[in-house]
């Protein structure tokens, strides 16, 4: 039996419900630990006060917000990592870093176990468990979802398991989506959402506004880059969680950044979710565009290939992991130029470039214009031509003996 259990605690229904399951089932010393990743000061407000009350022994709250931009968003940004063609990873990114502050913990308090929230179905209990992995080998780890002993089957049963403890709670039944904020976005599932064919109902999003109650006049913004990673908005320097909270109200404010998602999670279903991610499709959108006015096209089509596999390797909790290691290494390599400033125009719900500018900048007006110029000799393009049709032009030329040999053999 574990004697201490720390717990990564979000202080909603479930994890409210699993302190004193843990004590109970388990004979625990509870300790919750709660990360802050941006997800709002109103979800976090006397956390430890609710924890305490659900009989954990205490309550531990970290910001790791700059962390979290610094070490994991503006890696995978960088790394053009996109998920399922579209999601840009919010809960991804985060729950490594939860996981991995929870194992501090644990190591700080000395526990022999170390328990999250997450359901049998879904893709996070694979994130954090492979982070215990990789930090604590040695510690038990507890999941009451997939636990026997755990015979809740939905908010009803929890809530009157609460009731039953004498632990306060303001959730209800009604209850009609499962969210998961941080400062990159907001996800939601369940409910109406469960049906692909059901429209989002309009008071589901919290961070944009539904693209035809924007404003008529569209916002422009400049964002500044050094080496992939954004460091200013309309030449004001500013810090990575200041730059993401400013760039998430505009754009949210211009209903930017919606996205609507049919994926596939890691233990094999498909699943719907809805994803409001306001700053981060500004910023990714700016970013590729940098990228395609410094990097060549050999290094453009390299990038493509290595976000494809990285956004895989976020999604499906690898973090951890030399393989990313050695992706942070080639993207470190494609990122040495990708310096300078893209100029965006937010409107209804669009995010369209206006301009972009590098001191790297591989454009050459001289090469490109469609003016009269001394740079380019027309001529030579029909050398290159001939030399880049050769394999074209030898097939063919096989082809028609093959053809004649054919004619003769039918006669």
């Amino acid at each position: 039996m574990a004697k201490t259990v720390v717990l990564a605690y979000s202080g909603g229904l479930d994890t409210s419900a699993i302190v004193p399951w843990l004590r109970e089932h388990y004979g625990a010393r509870v300790i919750c630990i709660a990360a802050d990743v941006g997800q709002g000061a109103g979800e976090l407000k006397g956390i430890e006060e609710k924890a305490r009350r659900s009989g954990a022994e205490g309550c531990e709250v970290e910001d790791v917000r700059e962390r979290f931009v610094r070490e994991f968003i503006w890696p995978t940004l960088k790394a053009g990592a996109v998920y399922a063609r579209t999601y840009l990873l919010g809960t991804s990114m985060a729950r490594p870093l939860i996981a991995e502050r929870q194992v501090a913990a644990a190591r700080r308090f000395g526990a022999d176990a170390l328990a999250h929230g997450c359901t049998g179905k879904g893709n996070d209990q694979v994130r954090f468990e492979l982070t215990y992995q990789a930090f604590a080998p040695d510690l038990d780890v507890i999941a009451p979802w997939r636990d026997d002993r755990w015979t809740f089957r939905g908010r009803e049963d929890l809530i009157a398991y609460l009731k039953e403890k004498k632990i306060p709670t303001t959730a209800t039944v009604e209850k009609p989506f499962s969210r998961d904020r941080n400062l990159w976005h907001v996800s939601h599932e369940g409910g109406v959402l469960e049906d692909p064919w059901r429209e989002p109902p309009a008071d589901l999003f919290l961070l944009t506004k539904d693209p035809a109650d924007t404003p008529a006049q569209p916002a422009m913004v400049t964002i500044g880059f050094e080496e992939g990673e954004p460091v200013s908005l309309d030449g004001e320097l500013m810090n990575p969680v200041s730059l993401i909270e400013t760039l998430n109200t505009l754009a949210g404010e211009h209903g930017v950044g919606r996205a609507d998602i049919v994926e596939d999670r890691l233990v094999g279903m498909k699943s719907r979710g809805v994803y409001e991610t306001p700053a981060g499709t500004v910023l990714f959108q700016a970013h590729r565009e940098l990228e395609q006015l410094v990097l060549d096209r050999r290094s453009l089509a390299l990038a493509d290939e290595y976000g494809r596999r990285y956004a895989d390797l976020v999604y499906d909790g690898r973090w951890w992991s030399p393989e990313r290691e050695a992706l942070d290494a080639m993207v470190s390599a494609t990122q040495r130029h990708v310096t300078g400033k893209v100029r965006m125009k937010l409107s209804r719900g669009s995010c369209v470039v206006l301009g972009r500018e590098s001191r790297h900048s591989l454009f050459h007006e001289g090469l490109a214009t469609f003016s009269a110029d001394d740079v380019y000799r027309q001529q030579d393009a029909a050398g290159f031509i001939r030399l880049y049709g050769l394999a074209v032009r030898t097939a063919a030329e096989r082809e028609r003996r093959l053809g004649a040999r054919f004619a003769e053999a039918a006669d």
